[in-house]
């Protein structure tokens, strides 16, 4: 029978004594940025109700509807102008300015059928296409979409306007989030 040589211990004692430290010391990390994650989110305002996809903040579905008909409606209006020589006044449709994110049904009106809007079967803004006459005497369009998303009586509009050679502004919004 030979004699044995004892095998030299790694440096910092028994091999595997440390790892189960290290999975312990991950998991406190874990448990901590989850504490810290969920007291975070509990401390957070709340931005209204979730129906119909909460108030209508940059990037809701609702922010996202109104902007995409605003657009949608004076690209119309302009269409419509570059074809019959001058812009056709509609609206606003429906006649209520729709509540609460509840969506309501958008009426079949002859002015925006004519523009070929067609912005759904159901809808949380109120649309309009205005015509005014700017300070030096040209006509001025407005694309709007009104909507209390919110329920407290006071609306958030969405303004596009055209001027006299059919460029539009960028979507303006008032009272975002009402």
């Amino acid at each position: 029978m030979s004699e044995r040589t004892p095998t030299p211990s790694p440096p910092g004692g028994r091999p595997g004594k440390k790892w189960p430290l290290v999975v312990a010391g991950l998991v406190v990390l874990g448990v901590a940025a989850g504490v810290l994650l969920a007291s975070r989110t509990a401390l957070a305002p709340d931005t209204g109700p979730r129906a119909g996809g909460g108030p209508a903040q940059a990037g809701s579905p609702l922010d996202t509807e109104a902007r995409v008909n605003v657009l949608a409606l004076c690209d119309a209006a302009q269409a419509w102008r570059d074809e019959h020589g001058g812009y056709l006044v509609a609206g606003p449709e429906p006649r209520e300015v729709p509540r609460a994110g509840k969506p309501v049904p958008f009426p079949k009106d002859e002015a925006f059928l004519h523009l070929g809007f067609d912005p759904g079967e159901k809808v949380n803004f109120q649309y309009e296409v205005v015509l005014q006459e700017s300070p030096v005497g040209e006509p001025e369009v407005s694309c709007l979409a009104r909507g209390d998303v919110d329920g407290d009586g006071l609306n958030t509009v969405y303004r596009v306007r055209l001027d006299s050679n059919g460029m539009t502004t960028p979507v303006e919004v008032e009272n975002p989030g009402e």
